[in-house]
């Protein structure tokens, strides 16, 4: 298959409010903006951490549904809040979303295997929401934002773990593809290069280079090809997760025989790629589009 190379957006107009032309969104800066109300929140299992928030656009549906990971480094003081506009967004157009959180490092049961087992049982509970509400399973994308970007990569992938990883339950729903936001699909790659410090070595619960197991079950890179198309947008002047990481990817998710693709934004930086109103969010919203197979300003409800 054709390589497809990252490209460059231009033209996207929009900016954030507040940011000067050249300047990036900090953490602190996404964390204080709005979090809409979800229009529900579900548990996916017993512990406190197990649950999501469906939100759901008006109308009779049943509904394309995105699926949404937040990011945060794999750890516990990050949850699905600031995820919260994005998901408000894309059920304005008409997407119902699912917006789940997991145990994560520093909680009970998270990181190995706990984490992975979680984001698996997650997306699987869109099988038992579709018997309560109007979404529909088999039109689903997962989309993820930096360590969230890592774990919908490998729920894209998780179909070619070995069936003896302690991370392993069969798929009984596969996404029909990926967003990924400013993503960490090389678990060695970000540990060499201390993308969140040490956090890549905390969540598989030691060196990955003394986890060879371990690692090769939960780094996307070891699970290619995925099978399903992947989108990947990028900040150009992202300075937590490397746009290397995501070239990377694509060189590497493309030899395998995927289809992938990339775009990398001017101006922004990683956290922006979660904001509707920033010059990513065209970019993102066209993905999301394509990926549900629908031509842009077409319903997305089920006629």
């Amino acid at each position: 298959m054709k390589r497809a190379l990252p490209r460059l957006v231009s033209g996207l107009a929009l900016a954030l409010p507040g940011l000067a032309p050249g300047q990036v969104m900090t953490v602190q800066e996404l964390l204080a903006l709005p979090r809409p109300a979800a229009d529900h929140r579900v548990a996916y299992g017993d512990h406190p951490q197990q649950y999501g928030e469906l939100r759901l656009p008006a109308g009779d549906g049943p509904f394309p549904v995105a699926v949404l990971l937040h990011g945060g480094c794999w750890l516990a003081p990050y949850d699905l809040g600031h995820l919260a506009g994005l998901a408000a967004a894309l059920t304005d157009l008409g997407v119902a979303t699912w917006s789940v959180t997991y145990r994560r490092v520093g909680d009970e049961g998270g990181g190995f295997p706990g984490t992975f087992l979680d984001v698996a049982a997650g997306f699987e509970h869109l099988g038992r929401l579709a018997l309560d509400f109007p979404v529909d399973p088999e039109r689903a994308v997962v989309m993820g934002h930096s360590a969230g970007g890592h774990l919908a990569l490998w729920l894209a992938g998780r179909h070619r773990l070995k069936d003896d990883s302690p991370i392993f339950t069969r798929p009984s729903l596969h996404p029909r593809g990926v967003v990924a936001l400013a993503p960490i699909g090389d678990l060695a790659a970000a540990a060499a290069g201390r993308v969140c410090g040490d956090a890549v070595s905390r969540l598989l619960g030691g060196d990955p280079a003394e986890l060879p197991e371990r690692l090769a079950a939960t780094s996307p890179l070891a699970l290619l090809p995925l099978g399903v198309p992947q989108h990947l947008i990028l900040g150009e002047l992202d300075s937590v997760v490397p746009g290397s990481l995501g070239s990377a990817w694509v060189e590497a998710a493309a030899a395998a025989g995927d289809h992938v693709a990339a775009v990398t934004v001017p101006g922004v930086g990683h956290y922006e790629l979660v904001v509707p109103g920033s010059r990513a969010w065209p970019a993102v919203r066209e993905v999301v589009v394509e990926l549900l197979g629908l031509p842009d300003g077409a319903p997305l409800s089920a006629p």
